[in-house]
């Protein structure tokens, strides 16, 4: 069974946001079901800090074994700072998705839009 911690929000693509001391600032990744889909992560590519970003906007790829998919902006926002310790060690997305396998920082500039993402139930239901 996925972890799906109940203090975040979550997209229907599997990536989800969780709210940081920093007024407006997110950390971003993907969810612990979508790493378990995806299989051993071999590589990730990110944006450079100071990208704007829309919501859905594709932010970036991360590459398994398996198979190579897009990663998703969970909304409208500037990114203020990237995980470069994927560069070295992208499998820290398989071992702690929500921990030290977060991608992006994100501060976001339409806070209304975190209104229609999911919560972990409605998330685990999308996931079924």
């Amino acid at each position: 069974m996925s972890k799906i911690p109940k203090e975040l929000y979550y997209t229907e693509e599997h990536e989800y946001l969780r709210p940081t001391e920093e007024e407006g600032v997110y950390v971003v990744g993907i969810t612990d079901y979508a790493q378990g889909e995806l299989g051993d992560v071999v590589f990730v590519e990110l944006p450079d800090t100071g990208v704007s970003l829309d919501k859905l906007q594709v932010f970036g790829t991360i590459e398994a074994v398996k198979a190579v998919s897009d990663l998703y902006c969970p909304a409208q926002g500037v990114v203020v700072d990237v995980n470069v310790d994927l560069d070295d060690d992208p499998s820290l997305v398989n071992s702690d998705p929500y921990g030290a396998g977060w991608m992006i920082r994100l501060k976001i500039t339409n806070p209304s839009e975190l209104k229609s993402l999911l919560g972990s139930e409605g998330y685990a239901e999308h996931i079924g």
